[in-house]
């Protein structure tokens, strides 16, 4: 896949990193010339220029790109301005980094396609992680519902999904199980699997009702 990584920050540089990594072509854009020489040897093409350009953003081709990724950081009239025109010149999915809730409003207003809070995830799994020991890692999804991947409770040891009955009592879904011993993964486990102390347990459902769940 093309992507365009517009805004050189640590989250973009990042991204921009993973995404050439993961064998995808990548353009890198930001301002800051330092920036530019310290990333073009980990992408395909590297380029300074200031982004929040209609006429620039058309000479890159940024229109044919796969997905372009908005990570312009404190710059909010920068990053505005870029969707903006990203959105004009037709560019097919626009990721924009928000710093505030009214920050992605505009941004979605302007035409990103989809808006990501950096800062405020990390500090949301890390609240969760310090109040509910057993999360270990948590996804949030659509509005009110999440991934969470945990380590069983005490009392879960030693019983199986059907004994727990956790869709009933928590309407919480099981999807999948990683065994440490041996190593596997089990994805949508059946009923008679019986929970190990070893395990971690990847299950999905209602924020609220997950909160019960970690509780325990």
């Amino acid at each position: 896949m093309k992507f365009a990584v517009i805004g050189l920050g640590s989250f973009g540089i990042n991204v921009a990193k993973t995404l050439y990594e993961k064998k995808n072509e990548v353009l890198a854009v930001d301002q800051d010339k330092e920036k530019i020489d310290e990333i073009k040897t980990f992408v395909s093409h590297a380029v300074h220029m200031d982004a929040a350009d209609r006429e620039n953003l058309l000479a890159l081709g940024v229109q044919e790109m796969d997905v372009v990724v908005v990570s312009l950081g404190p710059e909010m009239e920068a990053s505005i301005l870029t969707v903006l025109y990203l959105h004009e010149i037709g560019a097919k999915r626009i990721v924009a980094m928000a710093l505030t809730d009214d920050h992605a409003k505009i941004l979605e207003s302007v035409g990103a396609t989809d808006v990501i809070y950096p800062e405020k995830d990390m500090a949301v799994k890390t609240g969760l992680k310090l109040s509910c020991p057993n999360v270990l890692e948590y996804l949030p999804l659509i509005s009110g519902f999440g991934i969470q991947e945990i380590a069983p409770p005490e009392k879960f040891i030693g019983k199986s999904l059907k004994d727990l009955d956790l869709r009933n009592k928590y309407g919480i879904q099981v999807i999948a199980i990683k065994e440490l011993i041996p190593e596997k993964t089990t994805f949508a486990p059946k009923s008679d699997f019986v929970i190990k102390d070893s395990d971690i347990l990847i299950i999905m459902g209602e924020e609220k009702q997950l909160e019960k769940l970690n509780k325990l």
